[in-house]
């Protein structure tokens, strides 16, 4: 059995979580800290950075990207409904999916997930103080709203993110969106058809893993396992 090392709340690994479960693939999960900075993970990923898929071989695919191609690559025939699901399409659509990809994995979370994450879960555990810079939240909540705004914009002119079909676009945003809505920190109220995309998503039984996480330390708010908001 492949195994994915992880963190609950790490908006790649989510992402990739996601991936798996459209894909049919079982994998064990093994938790690991990215703020801990160990060395025998470093070992496996010298970048320290999640998630990590290691193969039954003993081979890692390291990052979210690679490990998102891997799987586009090896889940099934060329024909085959799990690969599809994750880069549907001609050409030109597969090249749409991985530029919203991109937004999330590389805007989304360089304007929002590291502000509001690092700030609020990463940072905190990391220095051990409690300390936090208000600033950054602010940051990340006013910038949230924009990418909120741009997610609405998408949910109301295509059925899915990246175009009529699921794909692993609707899986990278949702990565970060569920990690943010653990900590109650997503005002869908203002956004929505932003809403209404997250509940088509968060219904469907790949995401139950996702609703199932529990931070130790760090409930999840409210309504985080709430199908209906």
């Amino acid at each position: 059995m492949h195994k994915l090392v992880h963190h609950p709340l790490c908006p790649f690994s989510r992402s990739i979580r996601l991936a798996l479960a459209e894909c049919a693939i079982i994998v064990e999960l093994q938790e690991e800290r990215p703020y801990a900075w160990r060395k025998p993970f470093l070992e496996i990923n010298p970048a320290g950075t999640l998630p990590v898929l290691v193969l039954d071989g003993g081979a890692a695919i390291c990052g979210v990207y690679a490990v998102s191609e891997y799987l586009a690559e090896t889940a099934g025939d060329a024909a085959s409904p799990a690969r599809n699901t994750l880069f549907p399409g001609s050409a030109e659509e597969r090249a749409e999916i991985r530029r919203l990809i991109d937004w999330f994995h590389g805007k989304f979370h360089d304007e929002v997930s590291q502000y509001l994450l690092d700030e609020k879960l990463f940072g905190v555990f990391s220095r051990q103080t409690g300390i936090t810079d208000p600033s950054l939240f602010r940051a990340g909540r006013e910038n949230l709203r924009y990418h909120l705004a741009y997610v609405s914009f998408l949910a109301e002119e295509r059925r899915w993110l990246g175009g009529q079909h699921l794909s692993y676009a609707d899986f990278a945003a949702g990565g970060h969106i569920s990690a943010l809505d653990y900590l109650g920190e997503v005002p869908w109220e203002d956004f929505p058809a932003a809403a209404d995309w997250y509940a088509r998503l968060k219904s469907r039984p790949s995401f139950r893993g996702l609703l199932a996480d529990r931070v130790p330390g760090l409930p999840p708010a409210t309504a985080y396992a709430n199908l209906d908001f």
